[in-house]
């Protein structure tokens, strides 16, 4: 009689050893990648990503397959399914930023509104005036060889005063003056809008890129009633030459080379002794009043000339404070009003006319 069989104490039968087909795997991928790029849309992209890697898709058959394996065709099939699943997200990603900046796209599109306004005739609006004088201006020191440089509007107290030699107790360093800005960590640099477009003179010096020619248009801030010479906001050029050998006999045939190009040869200059902090000797330039043509009006205060700017040899203070050697190089620096600039070479008794908006104005030039 032949023994019974005791199941309990049968030996477990071997793991099945089934064959991890990378063919499939390739197949998986490529299925996915087409369903990813075929995606019109987010909502299409989750979808698609569902049906790549969700639970009943052929992705995650094969990760519940794996426990069939033995522990080391478990590790090499684990290992190819995560890279898979990583490259199938990565290519989701990828389609989902393109879908994102499309639908971004189409939605600022819906939204966009189209406030012009066409009108008959030719195209409406020019450019303002003072921003037309100013671009004629570049023109002109572009002709005589200066570079057009530009700084920002909002500058520390070193570039502003400090660098440029103005004493701490100077009447334009108070905020009578000048336009303070709340900026910045208490007790640290005071930040403000810029005066007057000098800052960028010791950009350009502290650049150490000599020698220098340059001209500096811009907007500048001061703390001014509006009169008919004078605005809070007003634009300025500022003009600065460093070389070897520079003269004040140079300064002077500089303003009067652009003063005649933008006024014609018929208008008169002079310098008049001034003082400025950095500059040493310093002068103001004047030209004959546009106005009355010299004979006095309210506009040049019955003088027959109108002040343009200051000018004058770059001190030597402002150089050792960029680190330029006043012993080598010298220089001369001017600065004026576009906005006053424009008043004259017009006609234009008041200078808040740039800034009432009245078409009527604005349409002559």
């Amino acid at each position: 009689m032949a023994p019974e069989t005791n199941l309990s104490e049968s030996s477990p039968s071997p793991a099945v050893e089934a064959p991890f087909d990378p063919r499939e795997l390739g197949e998986i991928e490529a299925e996915a990648r087409r369903g990813l790029e075929a995606a019109a849309g987010l909502a299409a992209l989750e979808e698609a990503e569902r049906e790549a890697l969700g639970r009943r898709s052929r992705f995650s058959s094969l990760y519940r397959a794996l426990g069939a394996l033995d522990a080391a065709a478990r590790k090499d099939a684990g290992r190819a399914l995560n890279e898979l699943r990583r490259r199938i997200e990565a290519a989701a990603d990828e389609r989902r930023v393109v879908l994102e900046a499309a639908e971004r796209e189409a939605r600022l599109e819906r939204d966009r509104l189209d406030l012009t306004e066409v009108l008959p005739g030719p195209a409406p609006g020019h450019l303002h005036l003072v921003t037309q004088v100013r671009e004629e201006l570049e023109d002109v020191f572009v002709g005589m060889g200066y570079e057009i440089a530009e700084g920002p509007e909002v500058e520390t107290d070193w570039y502003s005063f400090q660098a440029l030699n103005i004493p701490p107790d100077h009447p334009a360093r108070s905020s009578f003056d000048t336009f303070f800005l709340e900026l910045g960590e208490p007790g640290a640099e005071n930040y403000l809008l810029r005066p007057h477009t000098s800052p960028v003179q010791i950009h350009l010096l502290e650049r150490g890129r000599l020698p220098i020619y340059a001209a500096v248009p811009g907007r500048a801030y001061r703390r001014d009633t509006p009169d008919a010479t004078h605005l809070p906001v007003f634009h300025q050029v500022e003009g600065l030459v460093v070389d070897r050998g520079i003269t004040f006999g140079d300064l002077a045939g500089t303003i009067d080379t652009f003063v005649h190009a933008i006024f014609g040869e018929e208008v008169s200059t002079r310098l008049r002794p001034a003082y400025f902090p950095f500059t040493e000797p310093s002068a103001e330039f004047e030209i004959t009043c546009r106005i009355c043509h010299g004979a006095g009006c309210r506009t040049c205060s019955m003088t027959g000339w109108i002040e343009l700017g200051g000018c004058g040899m770059v001190h030597p203070a402002v150089f050792e404070a960029t680190g330029v050697d006043p012993e080598e190089w010298s220089g001369f620096a001017f600065g004026f009003g576009i906005d006053r600039l424009a008043m004259m070479r017009h006609g234009i008794s008041d200078l808040r006319s740039f800034v009432e908006n009245d078409v009527r104005f604005l349409r002559q030039f």
